[in-house]
């Protein structure tokens, strides 16, 4: 099955609007758990505008599904990572000023770093994820890093209107394509709803998605665990393309 990882990352953006214990962030996990994720996913940001260290802490010590820590590369980050033992690391961009990742991660750019930092989390056990745009380049230099895994950055497309929606799909096809060529395990994530998700599910070799926003504010209406059921029902139709 294509297996999905549940984003709860604007669970504690309402928590941090008031500065108190709700909504309970391991509340949250635990109802997505109990719905049938099969993954939990934080991004422990350096300005700690959501997630906490102490919730991320806590999250190591009651999930049963695995934990995924996204982060930016960054020293101060990387030593948490190290010290929590996340099931797997997501390597994102991160701006100071943005409302939300606004594209994929440069490892093009930073690829003698990059494989370094994969490299130590190997050593701790700790797989590795790439969370790069649909671009042959960046598929190429994750691969170089010795990454597990890409996630694809499915924004463009969950933007796109008309025909460039199935300009973004080529795009995304053609990259996981590549990617899985290349010996990588490919993700998708990032604008994600139960609306777009057919499209995106149906390319040949996807793995998992990542979907925090829309579930969340789903949420709001029918609760998180039928919010959560949502998506897992998209997935399953689409399962035996993998």
């Amino acid at each position: 099955m294509i297996e999905l990882g549940v984003n709860i990352d604007h669970v504690a953006t309402l928590r941090e609007a008031r500065k108190g214990a709700e909504p309970d962030i391991i509340t949250a996990a635990k109802l997505c758990e109990l719905a049938g994720a099969h993954q939990i996913t934080v991004h422990l940001r350096q300005d700690r505008r959501h997630i906490q260290d102490r919730d991320v802490e806590l999250l190591k010590q009651v999930l049963q599904v695995r934990l995924n820590l996204e982060m930016a590369a960054v020293d101060e980050i990387i030593a948490i990572a190290h010290h929590i033992q996340p099931s797997t690391v997501c390597l994102v961009p991160e701006n100071r000023q943005e409302i939300t990742t606004e594209g994929g991660l440069d490892v093009a750019g930073q690829v003698e770093r990059l494989t370094s930092v994969t490299s130590d989390f190997h050593k701790a056990g700790i797989k590795v994820s790439m969370f790069i745009d649909p671009d042959p380049e960046q598929v190429d230099a994750s691969a170089q890093t010795g990454a597990d895994y890409v996630e694809l950055h499915t924004g463009a497309y969950a933007n796109a209107h008309d025909k460039d929606i199935l300009s973004e799909l080529d795009r995304i096809a053609a990259a996981m394509a590549r990617a899985l060529n290349s010996g990588l395990i490919v993700n998708a994530g990032h604008g994600l709803t139960v609306r777009n998700l057919p499209a995106v599910a149906a390319i040949p070799g996807l793995n998992e998605v990542n979907i925090g926003h829309s579930i969340i504010a789903r949420a709001v209406f029918v609760g998180l665990e039928d919010a959560v059921q949502e998506i897992l029902e998209v997935l399953s139709a689409y399962s035996d393309h993998v």
